[in-house]
């Protein structure tokens, strides 16, 4: 007898999808009943494109103090985690905007991670697994890449740039509150950048597809679903970089292949 596989779900993450959706930031953050916002970015692009102005722009108008740390690199540095941290406790910061994609969504989550501790000890110790987070800031993201999905999972992957040791930790307390997608903010990315977002999204939806489970009909058709629709769509990205559906299409996979529907 085929046995069904047993199983978690959680995805407690409010989508908040479609063109300008970022123009709703404020009002999210309020939701939360928050009043102080740590906005954490990469590098340059987010601030050249104009999106961190239309961030802070919709904060202000909301009445919500913020301040900002930028510099969040690939492979996230533990380094800028300790100064979000030392940072946020500063500022009494009680809230963390992710303004990117998986690496600064990552490291928000390391930095509301370590503000939020109650022992106030070393937040590495979550990601070598010496203590169990028990805390976390409240996170947003407003995503600007389809392709780690981290705005939907429990997961945060860091790097101790002085050591080279790259660890993940999970805890379903660190789910974003909420995500902001708008596709049209991923129409600057180069291309190379969104073909690698697109085989990042094939590659989690693949990894727990080809799994000896037991009987998962229906999740495998979902899994199937999403690698048949990423494909399709990122030959058209290719092609027609700012075709709006080929963007909303792949970024709402994105975020399905890491959420734990799959």
């Amino acid at each position: 007898m085929i046995r069904t596989a047993d199983f978690d779900f959680y995805a407690p993450t409010k989508v908040i999808f479609g063109k300008g959706a970022e123009r709703r930031l404020g009002a999210l953050v309020k939701e939360q009943g928050c009043s102080k916002v740590l906005i954490h970015y990469g590098g340059k692009s987010a601030v050249r494109s104009g999106l961190i102005d239309r961030v802070c722009a919709s904060l202000d108008e909301a009445g919500i103090s913020h301040v900002s740390l930028g510099g969040v690199v690939p492979n996230p540095h533990l380094g800028l985690v300790y100064e979000g941290i030392e940072l946020g406790k500063k500022e009494g910061v009680d809230f963390i905007l992710a303004v990117g994609g998986g690496s600064v969504i990552d490291s928000a989550k390391a930095i509301g991670y370590g503000i939020a501790d109650p022992e106030q000890g070393d937040v590495w110790d979550f990601y070598v697994k010496k203590r169990k987070s028990t805390a976390c800031l409240p996170v947003g993201v407003v995503l600007t890449i389809a392709a780690a999905g981290s705005e939907m999972s429990n997961d945060s992957v860091i790097t101790n740039e002085k050591t080279g040791i790259k660890r993940g930790h999970g805890n379903d307390i660190s789910r974003a509150k909420f995500a902001i997608m708008n596709p049209e903010l991923t129409m600057t990315l180069p291309d190379y950048q969104s073909m690698s977002g697109c085989t990042d999204i094939m590659m989690h939806t693949m990894e727990r597809y080809f799994t000896n489970n037991g009987n998962m009909e229906l999740t495998d058709s979902i899994a199937e679903g999403l690698l048949r629709t990423v494909k399709k769509y990122t030959t058209i990205i290719h092609e027609e970089p700012d075709n709006y559906e080929a963007r909303a299409e792949v970024m709402w996979a994105g975020s399905l292949s890491h959420n734990g529907l799959t």
